[in-house]
């Protein structure tokens, strides 16, 4: 197969957790803390990191189990809001090259499409200074679908002034790759993070070890 050209990539949408935010930690906690006020056993790391990445009203239904009720659910992901939002910063942090990366892609239209709530989403990428490289932060809410519904990504794409072939996702995860097949772009899968990927069935265009390698391989833009 003949390799891609990215030099006509013209416009950048990441994904947020396990792609340019460590937050497994504050997600594991606040999940945990919520099976606790549920009356629950607390569930592994490896559990719940298995769980992430569909919006938090999947994350906390998988964790509480077929058993819940859909009262226990409501209850639930209202308490587990409440106590993410309160500890979003606790241990979050970017990861190694992300805030070097994003300022040698500042010469980009660039924007965040994830699961996560919107609202938090912008206030940890404000607590952690990387708002600024954004023109746009859509969360799960946001639309009325989610990734990997195509619809988020689409309207980015129209937001910055791309077609879907000059747009590269870069995530962590199958969705994320999904998500970018069916919007009609490009997309970059990092070695990092937390989300599932099954390479086979949905291999990304290419991966990247570090988000600094991004810049390199678009031939970054004069800023």
């Amino acid at each position: 197969m003949a390799a891609l050209d990215f030099s006509r990539v013209r416009a950048l949408i990441f994904d947020l957790d396990g792609t340019l935010i460590d937050s497994k930690q504050d997600l594991i906690r606040s999940v945990n803390a919520m099976l606790v006020e549920m009356g629950r056993e607390r569930l592994h790391e490896e559990t719940i990191s298995g769980y992430i990445g569909h919006g938090a009203p999947t994350l906390v239904a998988r964790a509480l189990g077929n058993g819940a009720t859909e009262d226990e659910r409501e209850q639930a992901l209202k308490f587990f809001l409440a106590h993410y939002e309160a500890h979003k910063l606790d241990a979050t942090r970017p990861y190694p090259g992300v805030a070097e990366a994003l300022k040698e892609l500042r010469g980009f239209p660039m924007a965040v499409l994830t699961n996560k709530p919107v609202r938090v989403s912008r206030r940890i990428l404000e607590g952690l200074e990387l708002a600024k490289y954004f023109r746009t932060v859509y969360g799960g809410n946001s639309f009325a679908t989610k990734k990997p519904d195509p619809l988020g990504a689409r309207k980015i794409v129209e937001e910055l002034g791309a077609t879907a072939g000059e747009t590269m996702m870069v995530g962590d995860s199958e969705v994320d790759v999904q998500t970018a097949r069916n919007a009609g772009t490009l997309v970059a899968a990092v070695n990092y993070g937390f989300g599932t990927h099954d390479r086979a069935a949905y291999p990304a265009d290419v991966y990247l070890e570090r988000l600094t390698d991004l810049a390199p391989l678009l031939e970054a833009p004069r800023r």
